[in-house]
């Protein structure tokens, strides 16, 4: 089997005005990705999902051009079922065969950022090609299932003090979740609001939920040891994102500080970065996005770290269905998976970008048995969004 052609799509899909969200990133008017399709001349087509920001903004057009012109002349003519040596040879380009012989990494300039992230889409359509070849879901080529579903928690949280109640038990209303994840951080504008924000929250839902805080990197480090001194009496199930990523050392700081478990990850590139912080002892739990991080191949390393360390691992899901699948996929085979993050912001890259829906039941996500990345594409969708 041969590759014949890569492709790549910049897809945007408004968001109504009733339903966007506000948060430091500012109003989230659309969801944006990047849909990589890889073809083969036995007709199998495998499909990836690549993102050009953490959130569901940001230009995609350097990332369909990094796909297009830099990293598919590289694979045309391989083999796609070749999944590691394909992923080096990405990863350290015209020096790959240093990498393959000499046994570690030669990795080009661009070892970081967009070119990761455009490996990581290609790498999950390498996947879903081999299991659609096999006739196989991926998570059985990657060993098997540990469990057949995983609990879930709902994502978002954006209400002022006097609503935030509200907005997460809408939540539990609609999937019977048992956890729920709210923002926080430079958007409530000082460090009091927002723990007046979380102490309404924990009031609306009583002590049977538990409640994740995300900062988006936000605080400083002063800021984010007053959150969790003052956030203490609400039993917060961990505190994502305390600081910025460029602040790894801050974020031990922080961890150090406080009993709340401390996540982060959703913003770093490959397993050198999540080694960092092993490292400096810096967080409770991993949270790799694998349409960023470098894919499925590195996740598995990923995921493998966070076994040897007891590091928990709850992926970043916050995207498209592609996306979305391969983080389930990754989270079916390993042991240090414990729990899922599920979108309840109006999201059709998630919810239409597939022809399957996701499953939920009582809280939980099922782990569907599906060949590949066990996504069919919508055509339509893709035609009306592409941009």
């Amino acid at each position: 089997m041969k590759i014949t052609a890569i492709k790549a799509a910049w897809l945007q899909v408004p968001i109504p005005a009733d339903k966007a969200s506000v948060s430091d990133f500012g109003r989230n008017t659309s969801f944006n990705t990047t849909l990589v399709r890889v073809e083969t001349d036995e007709g199998l087509i495998g499909y990836g999902e690549a993102k050009a920001s953490v959130g569901s903004l940001g230009v995609q057009h350097a990332l369909v051009t990094t796909i297009e012109k830099e990293l598919a002349p590289l694979l045309i003519g391989q083999d796609p079922r070749d999944i590691a040596r394909l992923w080096e040879l990405m990863y350290s380009g015209s020096r790959a065969h240093y990498a393959l012989s000499r046994g570690r990494v030669f990795p080009i300039l661009s070892r970081r950022g967009i070119t990761i992230s455009a490996i990581s889409g290609i790498d999950m359509a390498l996947w879903d090609i081999l299991g659609l070849a096999l006739g196989v879901p991926v998570h059985r080529l990657l060993g098997g299932k540990c469990r057949d579903r995983l609990p879930a928690y709902a994502s978002g949280g954006w209400a002022d003090e006097r609503r935030i109640g509200e907005e997460l038990l809408g939540y539990i209303q609609r999937g019977g979740f048992k956890a729920v994840k709210m923002r926080v951080g430079v958007m409530d504008g000082d460090v009091a609001t927002s723990v007046r924000r979380v102490q309404a929250a924990r009031q609306a839902l009583g002590d049977g939920i538990d409640i994740m805080v995300d900062a988006h990197g936000t605080y400083s480090v002063t800021e984010a040891k007053r959150f969790c001194r003052e956030a203490a009496e609400v039993r917060l199930a961990w505190f994502e994102e305390p600081v910025s990523a460029d602040n790894k050392r801050g974020c031990a700081e922080v961890r150090a500080a406080t009993d709340i478990p401390i996540a982060a990850g959703e913003s770093e590139f490959t397993r050198f970065d999540f080694r960092d912080l092993v490292d400096l002892r810096a967080v409770d739990i991993f949270q790799p996005d694998l349409a960023i991080c470098g894919g499925i191949t590195e996740g598995l390393r990923i995921a493998a770290l966070a076994d040897a360390y007891q590091i928990g691992l709850a992926p970043h899901l916050w995207g498209g269905a592609l996306m979305f699948s391969a983080g389930l996929q990754l989270c079916a085979v390993s042991p240090s998976a414990f729990i899922i993050e599920y979108s309840l912001l109006p999201n059709p890259l998630q919810s239409e970008l597939a022809t399957e829906p996701i499953t939920v039941e009582d809280g939980q996500i099922i782990i569907p048995d599906r060949p590949g990345l066990g996504v069919t594409i919508n055509d339509d969708f893709v035609k009306k969004y592409t941009v």
